[in-house]
C-alpha cells in the first residue's frame, strides 16, 4: 500500500483512510446500523490492516464512533507504530454554538473518548453550518484551531466539508493545512477537480471521502444503495449500471474502480473510505490491491470525463 506525507511537514500516511462514521451507528443516514460489538471488531481489524491512518468526528453518532476506537484501543488492541487518527470539532448536536471555547470543549470531548492525549490532524468540521464571519472572528473556532495546534495539541489542522465554495474561503485563510471534501470527486462527480489544484498549489494537503458516494459505487442497484446519502435519480442509476457493466466485461469490481479512481490521483492525499464491518476493511485492502487494465480506465474516461471541471 503506497503511503505519502501529509503536507510538508506532516505524519506519513497510506493512501487509504478508514471512516468511522458508520461504526458511529447511524441507521437515518446509512440505512443500516451497526453495534458497538462488530464496531469494536471493525477498529481491531483496521488495526491490523496494513491501513495507517484512520478517521472520525466529535458528533459522528453523538460521540459513539469514538468511544467504540477508544474501547478497542484499550481492550487490548495496541495501537501500531504510525497510525495516525484524525477527529473533527463539532458544536453540540441542536445548539447553534460553534466558536472558541466550543472547539476546546469539543476537543477534550474527544480525546478523552478516544484514549489519547493528542491528535494527529484536528478538523473544522462542516463550517457551511455557520457563517463564515462568525467562526472566523476573534477569539472564534478558527482561533482556537490555531491555538490547539501552537499548543501542540494537535499536529495538523484542516477543515473538513461539503461545500466547495466555502472551502475556498477557508483556503483563503492561509491557516490549514489540510482540506477534506466529501461526495464530490468520484466516478459520478468531478465538482471538487479547481478545489483540489488549489489545494495542492497552495502547498495544502487534500483528502478525498466518500469514493463510493456514499454507497452507490460499492453496493448492488437492488440493495438500494444511496448517492450522497439519499435515493439516486434515474440518471444515475443509469450510469452506474453502466459503471457495473463495463466492469463486469473486464472481471473487476466497481468497487475497485471507484476507489482507484480516488487513490490513483497524484494529488489526494489519501481516500477516506467509510467501513461499517471487519469484513468491509479486508475488502478495501483487497480491491486497492486489484490491478485494473488501463482498457477500463480508457473507457470510463471516454464516457464520463466531463467537458471541464468546475469547481
Amino acid at each position: 500500500m503506497q503511503t505519502t506525507r501529509l503536507g510538508p511537514d506532516g505524519p506519513q500516511v497510506t493512501n487509504l483512510c478508514v471512516g468511522t462514521s458508520p461504526l458511529g451507528g447511524m441507521p437515518r443516514i446509512y440505512g443500516y446500523d451497526v453495534d458497538a460489538e462488530r464496531a469494536v471488531a471493525t477498529v481491531r481489524r483496521f488495526l491490523e490492516s496494513p491501513i495507517t491512518f484512520l478517521d472520525t468526528s466529535n458528533e459522528y453518532g453523538d460521540g459513539e464512533s469514538e468511544l467504540r476506537i477508544g474501547a478497542a484501543l484499550q481492550a487490548g488492541a495496541t495501537l501500531p507504530q504510525g497510525v495516525v487518527i484524525a477527529s473533527k470539532a463539532d458544536p453540540r448536536r441542536g445548539v447553534p454554538v460553534f466558536d472558541g471555547a466550543r472547539v476546546r470543549e469539543s476537543f477534550r470531548e474527544s480525546v478523552g473518548r478516544l484514549g489519547v492525549g493528542r491528535l494527529d490532524v484536528y478538523y473544522l468540521h462542516d463550517p457551511e453550518r455557520f457563517d463564515f464571519e462568525y467562526l472566523t472572528m476573534r477569539s472564534g473556532a478558527v482561533d482556537a484551531m490555531r491555538e490547539l495546534k501552537a499548543e501542540g495539541l494537535v499536529g495538523l489542522i484542516g477543515v473538513a466539508g461539503g461545500s466547495i465554495p466555502e472551502l475556498h474561503r477557508y483556503l483563503d485563510l492561509e491557516l490549514f493545512d489540510v482540506v477534506l471534501n466529501h461526495n464530490q470527486y468520484t466516478l459520478l462527480d468531478r465538482s471538487a477537480d479547481s478545489l483540489i489544484d488549489r489545494a495542492v498549489a497552495s502547498g495544502v494537503a487534500f483528502v478525498n471521502a466518500a469514493p463510493y458516494a456514499s454507497g452507490i459505487l460499492a453496493k448492488p442497484l437492488a440493495a438500494g444503495a444511496r448517492y450522497k446519502y439519499r435515493a439516486p435519480d434515474p440518471a444515475i442509476v443509469e450510469t452506474v449500471r453502466w459503471l457495473n457493466d463495463v466492469c463486469a466485461s473486464f472481471g473487476v469490481p466497481l468497487a475497485a474502480l471507484a476507489v482507484q479512481f480516488s487513490t490513483r490521483d497524484p494529488r489526494v492525499s489519501s481516500t477516506v473510505v467509510g467501513v461499517s464491518s471487519p469484513e468491509r476493511i479486508d475488502a478495501l485492502v483487497q480491491n486497492e490491491a486489484i490491478e485494473l487494465p488501463q482498457e477500463l480506465w480508457d473507457a470510463v474516461e471516454a464516457r464520463l470525463r466531463p467537458p471541464s471541471s468546475t469547481g
